[in-house]
């Protein structure tokens, strides 16, 4: 269970704080909902109580992890299939799964990938929604401002891409 003021993430959508545990009755059925804000892109989400472990809804990672996922972001690019469709679905489990270095990984090869051969309209869509995932934990782990976030993961994947 989660209480107000719980730095947590929603996989898919990204790290936000609960701000309010509420009843609702909706479609005539009453449920007890977490009310959590996002503040990247300043979304209020409601999450059923009792579905919480299906959705896997997770504490923020702490600051150690972080640097791990620097790590990982530092790292040398995965294989990635050369078939598109099979490479847009492998990522996709990745970010479905809520796990922090599987979304470092997915933002690290489309970055690299991006800079090499460019990317789909389907992958960046991908990209941006994974970048978004990932600093929005970056926020609330190590306690930054979005823009310093943004331009720490730049950074990471620009001086990778320079030492090739």
């Amino acid at each position: 269970m989660f209480n107000v003021g719980d730095k947590v993430v929603y996989p898919m959508h990204g790290a936000g704080i609960i701000e309010a545990i509420e009843e609702k009755e909706i479609l005539g059925e009453k449920k007890e909902y977490y009310i959590m804000r996002i503040p990247i892109g300043d979304m209020r989400v409601m999450i059923p109580m009792n579905n919480v472990k299906d959705v896997g809804l997770r504490e923020v990672v702490s600051e150690e992890v972080i640097d791990q996922v620097i790590g990982i972001l530092k790292n040398d690019q995965t294989i990635m299939s050369a078939n598109w469709n099979r490479r847009y679905r492998a990522n996709l489990d990745k970010l479905k799964s809520g796990d922090i270095y599987e979304i470092a990984d997915v933002v690290r090869n489309l970055m690299l990938r991006d800079q090499e051969k460019g990317l789909s309209t389907g992958e960046r869509k991908m990209l941006d929604n994974a970048k978004q995932i990932l600093i929005s934990e970056l926020v609330l782990a190590k306690e930054l401002e979005q823009e310093e976030a943004f331009a720490l993961l730049d950074h990471i994947i620009t001086a990778k891409n320079a030492s090739f």
